[in-house]
C-alpha cells in the first residue's frame, strides 16, 4: 500500500482508533501531538513530522513523508537544528523501518552520501546514530 496516496486524510482516520481529546492538564507536547493527528498528512510541515516521529506516532504514514523530504535535503532543519528530522527518522524503531524496507534503503543511501564534514556539525552522538542506521541493511 502506498501511504503517500492518503495525503488528504488524517492520522486519526488512517491510524485508528481516533484519539480522545487530551486531558485538561495535558502538556503542550501532548496537545500538539493530538492536534497533529487531525491535520491532513499533506499539510504536515517538517517540524510536525519531526514531532510525530520523535513521539512514535503514525510512523507508517509519517516516515514516508519525512524520507521524501530528506531525499532532497538530508540535513533539513525541521525545527531545532540542521539534521533534526534525519536524526528523528533514524531513531525510529527498527520495527517501523522493517515495514518500509525500500524507504529505509533510500535513507541509508542518503546517509552514506553525506560528506563527513556535514556529520561533524551535528549534535554529539549523531554520527554514531547515522552509522548504526546505515549499517543495518
Amino acid at each position: 500500500m502506498d501511504r503517500l496516496l492518503h495525503l488528504n486524510r488524517t492520522l486519526d482516520e488512517l491510524d485508528p482508533p481516533r484519539w480522545r481529546d487530551p486531558a485538561g492538564d495535558a502538556t503542550h507536547l501532548v496537545r500538539k501531538v493530538h492536534a497533529l493527528r487531525c491535520i491532513p498528512l499533506g499539510e504536515l510541515q517538517p517540524a510536525d513530522l519531526r514531532t510525530l516521529i520523535s513521539q512514535r506516532v503514525g510512523l507508517p504514514y509519517v516516515l514516508p513523508l519525512a524520507v521524501q523530504l530528506l531525499l532532497d535535503e538530508p540535513l533539513l532543519d525541521a525545527y531545532f537544528y540542521e539534521g533534526d528530522l534525519l536524526l528523528a527518522a533514524v531513531d525510529a524503531p527498527a520495527s517501523a523501518w522493517a515495514a518500509l524496507p525500500e524507504l529505509a534503503a533510500q535513507l541509508r543511501a542518503v546517509i552514506e552520501a553525506l560528506p563527513a564534514a556535514a556529520v561533524t556539525d551535528l549534535p554529539k552522538g549523531a554520527a554514531a546514530d547515522l552509522t548504526r542506521f546505515a549499517s543495518h541493511g
